[in-house]
C-alpha cells in the first residue's frame, strides 16, 4: 500500500476524532481501511509461505496449512 493512503487514513482518523466525517469521508476511510488490511493479510501470507521449521535433527521443513 502507498504512503499517501496510509497517510490519508491517518489524516481521517485524526479527523473523526475533533471534527467528525462526512458520508463520503466515512465511505472513504473504511475503503482505505479495507485495503491496508487485505494488503497486511497479503502480506503475512507471503511471509508464512517462506517460513521454515527446524527440529531437532537440523531439517527445515515448511508451514503447512490447516
Amino acid at each position: 500500500m502507498e504512503q499517501e493512503k496510509i497517510d490519508r487514513i491517518n489524516v481521517l482518523a485524526r479527523k473523526s476524532k475533533t471534527e467528525g466525517l462526512t458520508e463520503a469521508e466515512k465511505e472513504e476511510q473504511a475503503a482505505l481501511r479495507r485495503e491496508y488490511v487485505a494488503a497486511v493479510k497479503r502480506n503475512l501470507t507471503a511471509q508464512l509461505e517462506n517460513t521454515y521449521l527446524v527440529d531437532e535433527k537440523g531439517q527445515k521443513r515448511k508451514l503447512q496449512h490447516k
